[in-house]
């Protein structure tokens, strides 16, 4: 980003579950404009939006339902407005959630569930590699063997999205393994997440976000 360029207005959204803070900090010190809000008109008006995630998957959807945090990534991507996830803010972005035998709904912008991780450590709390698509926007000038942070026991094992339609583009997915090989980020047009915690890798997150921001 040149210095003559204008700021881009990130908004991290604050509906109660996010290490928001963090967020914040990450995203200012790589150039962004940062605003922490719940606000209505602020979310759906910045250039990009930054969900946040912790703790359990119901509570997170039940949160972001009170904030109307649903109908403002719907909203914002119907229009190709970026958006992206983090953490449990990206596991909400799949059709449904099973924690401790209960089911909940997510906000089905991509089809599949989140369940809990089979390894014989739980949970998956440090560094980890990760594997990207050639392709990859997200990880660009990002090598193979760097290693971002994660801290989850849950995670997405199947990736059931197909395109039929050859105009549109088919998402990038990028996957890791803890016991199991398990989601660990997408890009989907407007829409990208992580499973590990950009603001928690050091460089190799502020690269990554400086990638998001680059798109914006």
């Amino acid at each position: 980003m040149s210095a003559t360029a204008p700021r881009k207005k990130v908004v991290v959204f604050d509906y109660g579950f996010g290490n928001v803070r963090s967020a914040e900090r990450a995203l200012a010190h790589v150039g962004a404009d940062v605003e922490i809000t719940r606000d209505f008109d602020t979310a759906m008006n910045a250039d990009g939006l930054l969900v946040p995630g912790v703790g359990a998957f119901s509570a997170c959807m039940q949160g972001l339902r009170e904030a109307r945090g649903d109908w403002i990534v719907g909203r914002r991507l119907s229009g190709g407005r970026p958006v992206m996830g983090i953490c449990v803010g990206m596991q909400i972005l799949f059709a449904k959630g099973i924690e401790h035998g209960v089911e909940t709904e997510g906000l089905d912008e991509w089809p599949g569930t989140v369940g809990p991780l089979k390894a014989p450590i739980v949970p998956h709390m440090g560094w980890n590699t990760v594997k990207a698509p050639e392709d990859t926007e997200l990880f660009a000038g990002l090598d193979a063997d760097t290693r971002y942070y994660f801290v989850h026991s849950y995670a997405v094992h199947d990736w059931t999205l197909e395109v039929g339609n050859a105009n549109i583009r088919a998402p990038k997915v990028t996957w890791a393994t803890h016991g199991e090989p398990f989601v660990a980020a997408v890009e989907n047009g407007a829409l990208w997440a992580t499973q590990f915690h950009p603001e928690k890798s050091g460089d190799a997150g502020a690269q990554l976000l400086t990638n998001w921001i680059g798109t914006l």
